[in-house]
């Protein structure tokens, strides 16, 4: 099952507010700083990208499943920068669930990817979940 989880246009403060509380280095927070990096500008910071991705997955698709919670992600990777403009839209495939035998709770391993207006992937991470089993 893959399922379209939404877009979001990145917004410039809200970026720059992210990385000063969480992930302040230089090419997130400092305007000069940026310019002389090998990105030329401002960019956001690979957790703001995941937040925003995060977001986008809990309101497009895990608020509508039986989901108890994260275990936890593999192979989290961010190819490609995402500036201030951007809209970053989000895809969700479930590619494997296991039920548990001795627990209400199945595991279901899910594939992100956030790609930005250009199509360019920006954002894929493996997340890893517990899901209410379905009653019989």
């Amino acid at each position: 099952m893959t399922r379209d989880c939404g877009s979001v246009a990145v917004q410039r403060d809200e970026m720059v507010e992210f990385a000063r509380n969480y992930d302040p280095q230089p090419m997130h927070v400092d305007e000069a700083a940026a310019e002389e990096s090998v990105f030329g500008e401002l960019i956001a910071s690979g957790w703001f990208t995941a937040a925003l991705t995060s977001r986008l997955a809990v309101e497009g698709f895990l608020n509508d499943i039986r989901n108890v919670g994260g275990r936890g992600t593999d192979d989290l990777r961010w190819p490609a920068p995402v500036r201030a403009g951007d809209t970053l839209s989000v895809t969700l495939e479930v590619t494997d669930a296991e039920p548990a035998e001795t627990n209400p709770y199945g595991l279901v391993e899910t594939a992100f990817e956030a790609t930005n207006q250009h199509d360019e992937t920006v954002l894929s991470m493996v997340g890893l979940l517990y899901v209410l089993r379905r009653e019989e």
